[in-house]
Protein backbone atom coordinates (compact mmCIF):
# COMPACT_ATOMS: atom_id res chain seq x y z
CA UNK A 1 0.00 0.00 0.00
CA UNK A 2 1.26 3.63 -0.65
CA UNK A 3 2.42 5.37 1.95
CA UNK A 4 2.26 9.51 2.30
CA UNK A 5 4.48 11.87 4.25
CA UNK A 6 2.97 13.27 7.52
CA UNK A 7 2.55 16.66 5.33
CA UNK A 8 1.35 15.10 1.99
CA UNK A 9 -1.88 16.40 0.95
CA UNK A 10 -4.65 14.33 0.15
CA UNK A 11 -5.00 13.69 -3.03
CA UNK A 12 -7.22 10.37 -2.83
CA UNK A 13 -10.78 11.83 -1.99
CA UNK A 14 -13.39 13.85 -3.04
CA UNK A 15 -13.28 17.97 -2.16
CA UNK A 16 -15.82 17.29 0.40
CA UNK A 17 -13.89 14.27 2.61
CA UNK A 18 -11.04 16.56 1.99
CA UNK A 19 -12.44 19.29 3.60
CA UNK A 20 -14.02 17.18 6.80
CA UNK A 21 -10.60 15.82 7.29
CA UNK A 22 -8.72 19.26 7.68
CA UNK A 23 -11.90 19.95 10.28
CA UNK A 24 -11.04 16.97 12.41
CA UNK A 25 -7.51 17.25 11.96
CA UNK A 26 -7.98 20.99 13.85
CA UNK A 27 -10.51 19.17 15.89
CA UNK A 28 -7.69 16.81 17.13
CA UNK A 29 -4.96 19.63 17.66
CA UNK A 30 -7.45 22.63 19.34
CA UNK A 31 -10.63 20.91 20.73
CA UNK A 32 -8.90 17.34 22.17
CA UNK A 33 -5.56 18.69 22.17
CA UNK A 34 -4.26 15.65 21.33
CA UNK A 35 -0.15 15.48 21.24
CA UNK A 36 1.36 16.39 17.64
CA UNK A 37 2.54 12.74 17.49
CA UNK A 38 -0.78 11.77 17.57
CA UNK A 39 -2.31 14.07 15.31
CA UNK A 40 -0.01 12.99 12.98
CA UNK A 41 -0.11 9.35 13.39
CA UNK A 42 -3.78 9.22 13.31
CA UNK A 43 -4.06 11.39 9.94
CA UNK A 44 -1.29 9.14 8.15
CA UNK A 45 -3.38 6.02 9.43
CA UNK A 46 -7.08 8.18 8.05
CA UNK A 47 -4.55 8.83 4.34
CA UNK A 48 -3.75 5.18 3.89
CA UNK A 49 -7.77 4.27 4.30
CA UNK A 50 -8.39 6.95 1.90
CA UNK A 51 -5.62 4.85 -0.85
CA UNK A 52 -7.28 1.98 0.10
CA UNK A 53 -10.63 3.44 -0.25
CA UNK A 54 -9.97 4.79 -3.91
CA UNK A 55 -9.08 1.36 -4.96
CA UNK A 56 -11.38 -0.13 -3.25
CA UNK A 57 -14.25 1.79 -4.58
CA UNK A 58 -12.92 1.90 -8.12
CA UNK A 59 -12.43 6.28 -7.29
CA UNK A 60 -11.88 9.00 -4.82
CA UNK A 61 -14.37 9.14 -2.23
CA UNK A 62 -16.84 11.14 -0.62
CA UNK A 63 -18.23 11.93 2.65
CA UNK A 64 -21.46 10.03 1.47
CA UNK A 65 -19.04 6.89 0.40
CA UNK A 66 -17.60 6.86 3.84
CA UNK A 67 -21.33 6.84 4.87
CA UNK A 68 -21.65 3.67 3.46
CA UNK A 69 -19.53 1.54 4.10
CA UNK A 70 -20.44 -1.71 6.05
CA UNK A 71 -17.96 -3.70 8.29
CA UNK A 72 -16.81 -6.26 5.42
CA UNK A 73 -15.01 -2.82 3.76
CA UNK A 74 -13.32 -2.21 6.89
CA UNK A 75 -12.36 -5.68 7.23
CA UNK A 76 -10.67 -5.60 3.46
CA UNK A 77 -8.68 -2.54 4.28
CA UNK A 78 -7.33 -4.53 7.92
CA UNK A 79 -6.27 -7.48 5.66
CA UNK A 80 -4.60 -5.25 3.22
CA UNK A 81 -2.52 -3.94 6.04
CA UNK A 82 -1.92 -7.13 7.50
CA UNK A 83 -0.58 -8.30 4.06
CA UNK A 84 1.35 -5.13 3.75
CA UNK A 85 3.33 -6.51 6.92
CA UNK A 86 1.90 -3.97 9.62
CA UNK A 87 1.82 -5.76 13.11
CA UNK A 88 -0.65 -5.79 15.66
CA UNK A 89 0.06 -2.24 17.31
CA UNK A 90 -0.35 -0.39 14.21
CA UNK A 91 -3.59 -2.06 13.16
CA UNK A 92 -5.26 -1.37 16.33
CA UNK A 93 -3.59 2.53 15.90
CA UNK A 94 -5.34 2.79 12.37
CA UNK A 95 -8.75 1.35 13.18
CA UNK A 96 -8.51 4.20 16.15
CA UNK A 97 -7.17 6.57 14.00
CA UNK A 98 -10.21 5.80 11.02
CA UNK A 99 -12.72 5.54 14.02
CA UNK A 100 -12.10 9.28 15.35
CA UNK A 101 -12.56 10.78 11.89
CA UNK A 102 -15.92 8.64 11.96
CA UNK A 103 -16.92 9.95 15.16
CA UNK A 104 -16.22 13.63 13.67
CA UNK A 105 -18.57 12.88 11.06
CA UNK A 106 -21.06 11.50 12.64
CA UNK A 107 -21.19 14.11 15.33
CA UNK A 108 -21.88 16.43 12.31
CA UNK A 109 -24.84 14.69 11.08
CA UNK A 110 -22.67 12.92 8.24
CA UNK A 111 -21.80 9.37 9.12
CA UNK A 112 -23.03 6.53 10.79
CA UNK A 113 -20.36 5.32 12.77
CA UNK A 114 -21.88 2.01 13.46
CA UNK A 115 -19.59 -0.41 11.14
CA UNK A 116 -16.40 1.29 12.71
CA UNK A 117 -17.40 0.52 16.48
CA UNK A 118 -18.17 -3.01 14.78
CA UNK A 119 -14.31 -4.11 14.24
CA UNK A 120 -12.16 -4.88 17.50
CA UNK A 121 -9.32 -4.16 17.10
CA UNK A 122 -6.40 -7.21 16.70
CA UNK A 123 -4.84 -7.76 20.59
CA UNK A 124 -1.16 -7.09 20.50
CA UNK A 125 0.78 -8.60 23.50
CA UNK A 126 1.93 -6.21 25.94
CA UNK A 127 5.08 -5.27 26.31
CA UNK A 128 6.39 -3.87 29.77
CA UNK A 129 8.64 -0.92 30.45
CA UNK A 130 12.48 -1.58 30.95
CA UNK A 131 14.02 0.34 33.89
CA UNK A 132 17.44 0.28 34.85
CA UNK A 133 18.45 -1.20 37.98
CA UNK A 134 19.03 1.69 40.08
CA UNK A 135 22.34 1.24 40.86
CA UNK A 136 22.81 1.93 36.68
CA UNK A 137 20.11 4.72 36.87
CA UNK A 138 22.38 6.48 39.36
CA UNK A 139 25.22 6.09 37.49
CA UNK A 140 23.63 7.87 34.34
CA UNK A 141 22.10 10.82 36.93
CA UNK A 142 25.64 11.35 38.61
CA UNK A 143 27.68 10.85 34.84
CA UNK A 144 31.11 12.59 35.38
CA UNK A 145 32.12 11.45 31.76
CA UNK A 146 32.34 13.67 29.30
CA UNK A 147 32.89 11.80 25.72
CA UNK A 148 35.50 14.27 25.11
CA UNK A 149 33.08 17.25 24.95
CA UNK A 150 32.99 20.98 26.44
CA UNK A 151 32.83 21.04 29.69
CA UNK A 152 29.68 22.89 29.86
CA UNK A 153 28.15 20.13 27.49
CA UNK A 154 29.40 17.43 29.63
CA UNK A 155 27.30 19.43 32.78
CA UNK A 156 24.20 20.03 30.39
CA UNK A 157 23.65 16.43 29.75
CA UNK A 158 24.29 15.53 33.35
CA UNK A 159 21.64 17.74 34.21
CA UNK A 160 19.35 16.51 31.54
CA UNK A 161 19.34 12.97 33.26
CA UNK A 162 19.40 14.01 36.25
CA UNK A 163 15.70 15.71 35.60
CA UNK A 164 14.55 12.88 33.38
CA UNK A 165 15.37 9.61 36.34
CA UNK A 166 14.87 12.53 39.53
CA UNK A 167 11.98 14.29 38.01
CA UNK A 168 10.45 11.39 36.03
CA UNK A 169 10.27 13.53 33.22
CA UNK A 170 9.52 12.89 29.40
CA UNK A 171 12.88 13.54 27.44
CA UNK A 172 10.39 16.13 25.62
CA UNK A 173 9.25 17.64 28.78
CA UNK A 174 12.76 18.30 29.70
CA UNK A 175 13.89 20.12 26.69
CA UNK A 176 10.77 22.37 26.81
CA UNK A 177 11.99 23.85 29.51
CA UNK A 178 12.59 27.61 29.56
CA UNK A 179 15.55 29.24 31.32
CA UNK A 180 13.29 31.02 34.03
CA UNK A 181 11.62 27.78 35.16
CA UNK A 182 14.77 26.17 36.15
CA UNK A 183 14.42 25.12 39.91
CA UNK A 184 16.81 27.37 41.73
CA UNK A 185 16.51 25.41 45.53
CA UNK A 186 14.22 22.24 46.49
CA UNK A 187 11.82 23.56 48.01
CA UNK A 188 10.96 24.88 44.09
CA UNK A 189 8.83 22.21 42.38
CA UNK A 190 8.37 21.97 38.38
CA UNK A 191 4.86 22.47 36.44
CA UNK A 192 5.09 20.38 33.50
CA UNK A 193 2.74 20.63 30.18
CA UNK A 194 2.62 17.12 29.53
CA UNK A 195 0.87 14.80 26.33
CA UNK A 196 -2.65 16.42 25.53
CA UNK A 197 -1.70 19.53 27.68
CA UNK A 198 -2.20 18.08 31.00
CA UNK A 199 -0.27 19.99 33.41
CA UNK A 200 1.23 18.72 36.77
CA UNK A 201 3.37 19.88 39.59
CA UNK A 202 6.61 17.26 39.92
CA UNK A 203 9.05 18.17 43.10
CA UNK A 204 12.62 18.52 42.69
CA UNK A 205 15.63 16.83 44.45
CA UNK A 206 18.55 18.45 45.54
CA UNK A 207 20.65 16.51 43.68
CA UNK A 208 18.62 18.09 40.18
CA UNK A 209 19.00 21.39 41.41
CA UNK A 210 22.76 21.35 41.62
CA UNK A 211 23.06 19.78 38.61
CA UNK A 212 21.04 22.13 36.49
CA UNK A 213 22.98 24.73 38.72
CA UNK A 214 26.25 23.60 37.41
CA UNK A 215 25.63 23.87 34.24
CA UNK A 216 24.35 26.81 34.28
CA UNK A 217 27.09 28.31 35.82
CA UNK A 218 29.51 26.66 33.04
CA UNK A 219 26.92 27.29 29.78
CA UNK A 220 28.39 30.32 27.44
CA UNK A 221 24.95 31.67 26.25
CA UNK A 222 22.40 33.49 27.65
CA UNK A 223 19.50 33.05 26.52
CA UNK A 224 16.72 35.35 28.83
CA UNK A 225 14.43 33.58 30.87
CA UNK A 226 12.24 33.11 28.16
CA UNK A 227 14.49 30.95 26.11
CA UNK A 228 15.21 27.40 26.40
CA UNK A 229 16.86 25.85 29.39
CA UNK A 230 18.92 23.33 27.12
CA UNK A 231 20.82 24.89 24.55
CA UNK A 232 23.05 22.76 21.49
CA UNK A 233 26.70 23.70 20.94
CA UNK A 234 25.35 26.38 19.16
CA UNK A 235 23.07 27.68 21.49
CA UNK A 236 19.96 26.57 19.77
CA UNK A 237 17.55 24.49 21.88
CA UNK A 238 18.54 21.57 22.24
CA UNK A 239 17.12 18.51 19.69
CA UNK A 240 16.78 15.14 21.20
CA UNK A 241 18.51 13.37 19.38
CA UNK A 242 21.80 14.30 20.88
CA UNK A 243 20.30 13.54 24.36
CA UNK A 244 19.70 9.69 22.60
CA UNK A 245 23.78 9.87 20.81
CA UNK A 246 24.84 10.85 24.37
CA UNK A 247 23.26 8.03 25.86
CA UNK A 248 24.57 5.44 23.76
CA UNK A 249 27.93 6.34 23.57
CA UNK A 250 27.43 6.51 27.64
CA UNK A 251 26.57 2.80 27.25
CA UNK A 252 29.96 0.62 26.88
CA UNK A 253 31.76 3.73 29.21
CA UNK A 254 29.25 3.41 32.11
CA UNK A 255 28.79 -0.69 31.31
CA UNK A 256 25.03 -0.03 30.72
CA UNK A 257 23.07 -2.78 29.22
CA UNK A 258 21.33 -1.78 26.06
CA UNK A 259 18.18 -0.43 27.42
CA UNK A 260 19.54 2.07 29.05
CA UNK A 261 17.68 5.32 26.86
CA UNK A 262 16.69 8.62 28.01
CA UNK A 263 13.05 7.45 28.38
CA UNK A 264 13.90 4.32 30.43
CA UNK A 265 15.16 6.27 32.88
CA UNK A 266 11.53 7.85 33.65
CA UNK A 267 10.61 4.01 33.68
CA UNK A 268 13.37 3.55 36.10
CA UNK A 269 11.75 6.84 37.95
CA UNK A 270 8.74 5.20 38.40
CA UNK A 271 9.67 1.26 39.04
CA UNK A 272 12.00 2.41 41.78
CA UNK A 273 9.79 4.70 43.81
CA UNK A 274 7.05 1.74 43.27
CA UNK A 275 9.72 -0.89 44.65
CA UNK A 276 10.33 1.59 47.61
CA UNK A 277 6.51 1.64 48.94
CA UNK A 278 5.24 4.67 46.48
CA UNK A 279 1.23 5.37 46.06
CA UNK A 280 0.29 4.34 42.72
CA UNK A 281 -1.94 7.53 42.60
CA UNK A 282 0.89 9.96 43.51
CA UNK A 283 2.72 8.04 40.70
CA UNK A 284 0.45 8.38 38.14
CA UNK A 285 0.43 11.98 39.03
CA UNK A 286 4.09 12.23 38.78
CA UNK A 287 4.02 10.99 35.34
CA UNK A 288 1.25 13.16 33.88
CA UNK A 289 -0.93 9.68 33.25
CA UNK A 290 -4.36 10.79 32.18
CA UNK A 291 -5.10 6.91 33.16
CA UNK A 292 -4.92 4.94 36.19
CA UNK A 293 -4.24 1.80 34.37
CA UNK A 294 -1.28 3.25 31.97
CA UNK A 295 0.40 3.62 35.35
CA UNK A 296 -0.65 0.16 36.83
CA UNK A 297 2.08 -1.41 34.08
CA UNK A 298 5.05 -0.64 36.43
CA UNK A 299 3.49 -2.94 38.96
CA UNK A 300 3.81 -5.84 36.19
CA UNK A 301 7.29 -4.68 36.05
CA UNK A 302 7.54 -4.86 40.16
CA UNK A 303 6.42 -8.22 40.43
CA UNK A 304 8.48 -9.31 37.49
CA UNK A 305 11.35 -8.59 39.76
CA UNK A 306 10.27 -9.58 42.66
CA UNK A 307 9.46 -13.32 40.97
CA UNK A 308 12.83 -13.38 39.27
CA UNK A 309 15.17 -12.52 43.28
CA UNK A 310 13.07 -15.49 44.63
CA UNK A 311 13.68 -17.84 42.06
CA UNK A 312 17.22 -17.05 41.83
CA UNK A 313 17.76 -17.01 46.23
CA UNK A 314 14.40 -19.46 47.29
CA UNK A 315 16.31 -22.98 47.87
CA UNK A 316 13.21 -24.67 47.43
CA UNK A 317 12.42 -22.50 43.97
Amino acid sequence: MAKLPPDAPLVFARPDLLKAVERWRRHLAHERRLAAKTVEAYSRDVEQFLVFLASHLGGPPGVADVAELRVGDIRAFLAVRREAGAGSRTVARGIAGIRSLARYLERDGHANGAAFRAIRPPRSKRTLPRPLPPEAALRVADVKESLDEEPWIAARNAAIFALLYGCGLRISEALGLSRGEAPRSAADALRITGKGGKQRIVPVLPAVVAAIAAYLRLCPYQPGSSGPLFLGAEGGRLNPRIVQRTMAGLRPALGLPANATPHALRHSFATHLLASGGDLRSIQELLGHASLSTTQVYTDVDTDRLMAAYNAAHPRA
